[in-house]
């Protein structure tokens, strides 16, 4: 099948990224389809009521690009799916104590499910998408690999991806720096060239998570008690959703020594605290493990974990655990693993998976008959 005859929809959202792999695309002689969903925002959030994804600003930029490049452009309405789905795991993440990811859910959910059979409804063969990241084919089959750009690598929100997710993929600006990506966007002259990055939740309108979580989940605002290791109660919290692991500032609680976030005990409703040397961990749980080739290299294997989009990866012993989690040992211990967040495994620049935190502890205390389990 020649590139004209071959059909990709791109998830256009007016940003540099998706309208540089657009242009990239027709420029290779596909045959381009944008496409941008409307997602959902709650429109009591600050006045605002339009996601961040799909402002009318957003969706005329995108609009205008593919104009200029001469493709279609469709706007697929998925507010309902994208509340029920990711909206929702935000949450009963925090519902549960945790501090959850929503762009992993998403990907999982809307990119690449939703998305991913509408564009297979217009014929499509690929879904393309701005996401910082390669896709490669050996032997072992498609390997998700990271992106040419380290600061801007996308691989750990796509972890969640299979093998039939990746054969339906593209990601053209995986290949490049950032800085080129906007030096080829001005020299399209694309107005959206300069364009911010976006960094904050798109459905938060233009308040807070917190304020967000305030409106819809109440209960996991209540006030409870600040406790260290031992028990004692130290303080009043305001709500577990409203601090995170190794947070140190804004806890209201006088002390001789700086106290951090330790942990959220949801069932006591009560926020854990203690010393800088209290933070560190050297082994966590993790629960709905994705091993992107279909199943993990090992029962047990030497690899890189990261536990946060931003930290950097640590070398660590995986073990697959009896009922498909994934328990890491890390060299060294880790200051800020996060219930909810994702432990991303990698051997070098391929990404092989990972699931979402579950728990962690330290394999010294474990080892004295004194666990700690968050």
């Amino acid at each position: 099948m020649s590139r004209s005859d071959t059909r990709v929809v791109v998830a256009m959202s007016g940003g540099v990224d998706s309208s540089v792999a657009a242009a990239l695309l027709v420029e290779a002689g596909y045959d381009v389809v944008g496409m941008m969903m409307r997602l959902w925002s709650d429109p009591t959030m600050g006045g605002a009521e339009h996601n961040r994804c799909c402002t009318p600003v957003q969706m005329n930029d995108a609009r205008h690009i593919a104009e200029k490049l001469g493709i279609p452009f469709y706007v697929l309405d998925s507010k309902d799916i994208f509340r029920e789905t990711v909206v929702q795991y935000f949450i009963d993440g925090h519902r549960d104590g945790f501090t959850p990811n929503p762009c992993l859910e998403c990907n999982r959910r809307i990119r690449f499910d939703w998305l991913l059979r509408n564009a297979l409804a217009l014929d499509a063969d690929f879904l393309a998408t701005g996401h910082y990241a390669r896709i490669t084919k050996d032997d072992g089959g498609w390997r998700l690999r990271r992106g040419v750009d380290a600061d801007k690598d996308q691989s750990y929100v796509l972890s969640v991806l299979g093998q039939e997710q990746l054969r339906r993929a593209l990601f053209p600006v995986g290949e490049y720096p950032k800085s080129k990506v906007r030096k080829l966007a001005a020299t399209l002259g694309f107005d959206v060239a300069g364009k911010r990055d976006s960094q904050d939740l798109c459905f938060l309108g233009k308040s807070d998570y917190r304020s967000f979580l305030r409106l819809h989940a109440p209960d996991v605002i209540a006030p409870g008690p600040i406790v260290n290791r031992d028990g004692l109660v130290l303080g009043q919290h305001q709500g577990l959703a409203n601090y995170t692991i190794g947070q140190r500032k804004g806890l209201g609680i006088s002390s001789r020594e700086p106290l951090y976030v330790l942990a959220m005990d949801e069932r006591r409703n009560a926020l854990v605290v203690g010393a800088r040397d209290q933070l560190g961990r050297d082994e966590l749980v993790a629960e709905n493990v994705n091993w992107v080739s279909g199943s993990p290299p090992a029962a047990s294997f030497r690899a890189d974990v990261k536990i946060r989009y931003r930290a950097r990866s640590q070398p660590a012993e995986i073990e697959v655990m009896a009922d498909g989690a994934m328990k890491a040992r890390f060299d060294q211990p880790q200051r800020d693993i996060t219930p909810g967040q994702a432990a991303v495994v990698y051997r070098g620049d391929i990404c092989l998976g990972g699931g979402v935190i579950a728990k962690y502890e330290n394999r010294s205390a474990a080892q004295n008959g004194s666990t700690h389990i968050a």
